[in-house]
């Protein structure tokens, strides 16, 4: 808080004294009008908003970022806003309801997927993969080891480049299974033996949510997830039913590789079929509705939210953050939970300080984002408190 605001706070106080000594056979407690707290919320968040448009200004500016931003604390809007093209070529701005592919930050949806259906009692973290999908080729594979990244399963993009013969064809959750029982390729290590970040643990879990649920992977987000809380601009890139891998993806924003005139526009490709592991689209408004969802409990209940919060594995020298049901944890940082993504072109950020209850979103359509060091400097950076606590307290 600034010299000038304390001394306008003094000066109301001073006169609310004034007035109540007046009248000494009715002393009352003065009341400070809510005005004030809100024009001093609203002081505080302009000058953030403008410390932070003052950092990603300058990315856009020096490094060519293309991109939205969203920032929040304690479920307060700061900042919003978006550099840059959606379409070099058209000069079509990027907006903040511009939609992102969010690469691997989709991950925390098939997490939440997941955990609706133990909720609903459909699911049990512990069984045997094999109870939903009996054709599954290995043994000892439970729902947590694909949740964690502990079930030692290889690569399905690397099993694809080697056996899916026509890449002209998209490559679906269902086909991707297919070539698993087909080839069964070895996995990295058995069961619970190791952690190893794969896609293919979230792809596979996507099958699992379409075998328990009857429904497609797709219907199944937008139905329990982006339709509840509004997230009215969002939705899982699919090419179900599709013969031929089109040129482009036709919705959301495309995603470009290099900066300036050199830029390309990135084109479809057939792994896009696959869902759960990535394909969530969504805009930087969206995403903070999807974040306070979670601090309101309006998707999970608390105790199975925090299970997801919980580390997976073991700690490791060769790895600092743990990795719990979708989100990377931070180590060192008390309850700070994130993930990041970077696919074709696009790279995406998001972190939760829980115990600060800070959000920072940041989508890209560039393969060159804002780097992370910024948005963890970001967060480090002290924060106002709002209205009433922030007099009780002395913040500043």
């Amino acid at each position: 808080m600034n010299i000038k605001t304390i001394s306008y706070i003094i000066l109301v106080l001073s006169g609310l004294f004034a007035c109540q000594s007046q009248v000494a056979e009715t002393p009352k407690i003065p009341e400070i009008p809510d005005t004030i707290f809100i024009d001093l919320d609203q002081k505080a968040i302009d000058q953030k908003a403008e410390w932070l448009h003052g950092i990603f200004d300058q990315l856009n500016k020096k490094q060519g970022f293309a991109g939205a931003v969203l920032y929040s604390v304690k479920g307060k809007l700061v900042y919003k806003e978006a550099f840059g093209f959606a379409d070099i070529v058209k000069k079509t701005k990027l907006t903040t309801t511009s939609a992102f592919q969010l690469a691997s930050v989709s991950k925390m949806f098939t997490a939440t997927a997941i955990l609706m259906l133990v909720e609903d009692d459909l699911l049990e973290l512990d069984s045997d993969v094999r109870e939903y999908i009996p054709e599954f080729p290995y043994e000892g594979i439970t729902i947590r080891l694909l949740l964690n990244h502990r079930s030692g399963l290889s690569r399905y993009m690397t099993l694809a480049q080697d056996q899916w013969k026509n890449k002209e064809i998209p490559l679906t959750n269902d086909d991707m299974l297919k070539l698993y029982i087909e080839h069964k390729p070895k996995p990295y290590f058995l069961p619970n033996n190791g952690f190893h970040y794969c896609n293919a643990n979230y792809a596979m879990l996507a099958n699992v949510v379409e075998r328990i649920s009857h429904k497609n992977f797709d219907q199944f987000i937008k139905e329990k997830i982006f339709d509840p809380i509004g997230m009215n601009s969002s939705f899982v890139y699919n090419m179900n039913g599709e013969s031929k891998v089109s040129d482009y993806i036709s919705v959301g924003v495309p995603s470009y590789r290099g900066t300036g005139r050199g830029a390309r526009k990135l084109r479809n490709e057939y792994l896009n079929g696959v869902m759960g592991d990535k394909g969530v689209y969504t805009t930087i408004e969206d995403m903070f509705k999807f974040d306070q969802a979670l601090y309101l409990n309006k998707l999970l209940g608390d105790s199975t939210l925090q299970m997801a919060f919980m580390p997976g594995s073991p700690k490791s020298k060769k790895r600092k953050d743990n990795y719990g049901f979708g989100w990377r944890i931070k180590d060192g940082r008390e309850n700070t939970v994130y993930h990041f993504g970077w696919w074709k072109g696009f790279r995406t950020y998001y972190i939760r300080d829980m115990r600060q209850q800070k959000s920072i979103i940041v989508l890209c359509n560039r393969e060159k984002g804002s780097g992370s060091k910024e948005l963890w400097d970001i967060l480090d950076k002290e924060d106002f408190e709002f209205g009433e606590f922030s007099l009780l307290n002395g913040s500043n």
